[in-house]
C-alpha cells in the first residue's frame, strides 16, 4: 500500500481482488481486531498486534499471505462501512492500467544494473513465501522476491508488506518508475517511492514467456 492510499481504499480493492463481500469483510475485520482470529469466506484474518491507536493484521488464504497491514482502531470503530462506500464510488482505478496510457516500455533483457525509473510489463510466475525481517528503520516487516518474466527472460522484483498480497501467481503486471540493482549477485527490481505496481486487466497474457 502506497503512502498516498488511504487503508480503506487499499481494504477495497482487497475486496475486489478476493471477491468477498465488503459487509462481510468489514465484519470480519472488526472481529478479528476484537477476537484476535476470524475468517470472511476462504480467507483467514488474525490481529498480530494491537497499540492504543492502530493494529497490525495479517490476512491469508490456506498457505498463502495475501496481505499484511496497519489499521487504524478508529477505522475499524466507524459505523459506516467505508470499504463498501469506496467500492461503490468507483475509487479504485489506480489499481488499473489505462488504455493507452502512455509509457516506454522495456524487456527484462534490456535491464542492466544501475537503471532507475524503468517500466516494464510481465507475468508473474513465482512468489517466494514471505520472510519476516527488521528493518534499518527500527520496526519489523514483511518481504518476499517475485519472480517475474516476458518473452526476454526473468527477473526478481522485491516486494513489501502489502505490495506482496497485491498480486497473485499467473497475473500480467506493469511496473512503473522502478529502479534495477544487485542483491547477492543477480539484477533485482525494487520499488522506490514514486514506483507503481499495477495488475494488466481485460488484456490476452503473453503469448510467450521465459522459463526460470
Amino acid at each position: 500500500m502506497r503512502s498516498k492510499e488511504s487503508i480503506g481504499e487499499y481494504l477495497a480493492f482487497l475486496s475486489l481482488k478476493y471477491e468477498v463481500d465488503p459487509d462481510r469483510f468489514f465484519y470480519a475485520l472488526n472481529s478479528a481486531w476484537k477476537n484476535q482470529d476470524s475468517t470472511c469466506g476462504s480467507l483467514s484474518i488474525k490481529c498480530r498486534s494491537k497499540l492504543p491507536h492502530k493494529s497490525v493484521l495479517l490476512i491469508t488464504k490456506g498457505q498463502k499471505v495475501c496481505a499484511q497491514f496497519s489499521i487504524p482502531n478508529e477505522f475499524l470503530l466507524e459505523r459506516n462501512n467505508l470499504i463498501k462506500n469506496l467500492r461503490k464510488a468507483g475509487t479504485l482505478c489506480r489499481h488499473k492500467i489505462k488504455k493507452n496510457k502512455p509509457a516506454h516500455l522495456l524487456q527484462i533483457g534490456d535491464l542492466r544494473n544501475g537503471m532507475k525509473q524503468v517500466s516494464l510489463k510481465a507475468k508473474v510466475v513465482e512468489i517466494a513465501k514471505p520472510r519476516l525481517v527488521f528493518t534499518r528503520f527500527g520496526n519489523y516487516a514483511s518481504v518476499a522476491n517475485a519472480l517475474i518474466a516476458d518473452e526476454t527472460g526473468t527477473i526478481k522484483l522485491c516486494l513489501w508488506n502489502e505490495q506482496i498480497g497485491s498480486i497473485s501467481l499467473g497475473d500480467t503486471v506493469q511496473i512503473d518508475n522502478v529502479n534495477v540493482s544487485m542483491f547477492r549477485g543477480e539484477r533485482q527490481l525494487r520499488i522506490g517511492k514514486k514506483g507503481t505496481l499495477s495488475i494488466m486487466e481485460n488484456l490476452n497474457p503473453l503469448s510467450r514467456v521465459a522459463t526460470p
